[in-house]
């Protein structure tokens, strides 16, 4: 007798002497696709150097460095990136631009809901707390990526060039505002103020704990909502105090 075979169904086969059958639970995985491996291993590698840097700064990591943490070897690294300055670009411009974007249309959402007339403490308010709320939120990844940015914040030789290239449309914007918020306050007092302003941040997003053993426990350095609920408003009194008094200074000189 001649064998009977439904195996383009996938279920059953029959011979003379046997009836074999094939269940089949679940169909099998497709395969996956090489890009979408090609994107998991390069998220992996940015994932890790973009830790390694935030701990050890950008010349105290090799690419051999970046290997070992994923467990490669250090010629995949080489296949998806020239060098190492190519990885740290990469990791940078993987989360700035949303940083900066989401600042960015937070200070739009704001000046449009007051009417064009902005306070100090609202532009600030939509500046810092939508930042600390991506850092607090965003998973470790995200911190990690915030230590880095203060890193860089405060690397004289190279560090002004990277935060000029990636934010400084959106400090400009912050800046804008609250030149309307104060009308009367000197040029260089807003600037200065916003320099003591990110000086703040990023020693925030640093994490270093050294807060932590200042207060004996009190305060957290990676107490985000603590941070949020205090840095805006300080801030904001320290811009009107300074353009305050620095005002009366050159009234009393006789200054314009």
């Amino acid at each position: 007798m001649t064998a009977v075979s439904i195996e383009s169904a996938g279920l059953f086969t029959v011979t003379p002497d046997r009836l074999e059958v094939q269940v089949m639970t679940t169909p099998p995985r497709p395969r996956r696709r090489k890009a979408e491996q090609r994107a998991e291993s390069l998220e992996q590698l940015l994932d890790a150097a973009e830790e390694l840097f935030s701990r050890h700064g950008l010349h105290g990591v090799t690419i051999k460095d970046i290997a070992d943490k994923v467990g490669v070897h250090k010629s995949l690294i080489h296949y998806y990136f020239t060098d190492k300055q190519e990885v740290f670009d990469k990791v940078m411009a993987r989360r700035a631009p949303v940083t900066s974007g989401r600042r960015m249309d937070a200070l739009d959402a704001y000046e449009a809901s007051v009417d064009g007339k902005p306070t100090v403490e609202g532009a600030l308010r939509a500046f810092l707390d939508t930042d600390l709320d991506t850092y607090s939120t965003g998973g470790e990844g995200w911190r990690h990526f915030g230590a880095l940015s203060a890193q860089i914040n405060n690397t004289p030789a190279w560090g002004a060039e990277v935060m000029d290239r990636l934010y400084d449309p959106v400090v400009l914007r912050l800046i804008g505002l609250l030149k309307k918020a104060m009308p009367d306050c000197a040029e260089e007092d807003v600037f200065w103020g916003y320099h003591f302003v990110t000086g703040a941040l990023t020693l925030t997003l640093a994490r270093t704990g050294r807060i932590d053993q200042l207060s004996g426990g009190l305060c957290k350095s990676d107490d985000f909502e603590a941070i949020k609920a205090r840095m805006a408003a300080f801030m904001a009194h320290g811009f009107v105090g300074i353009c305050n008094s620095r005002a009366a200074e050159r009234r009393k000189a006789g200054e314009p």
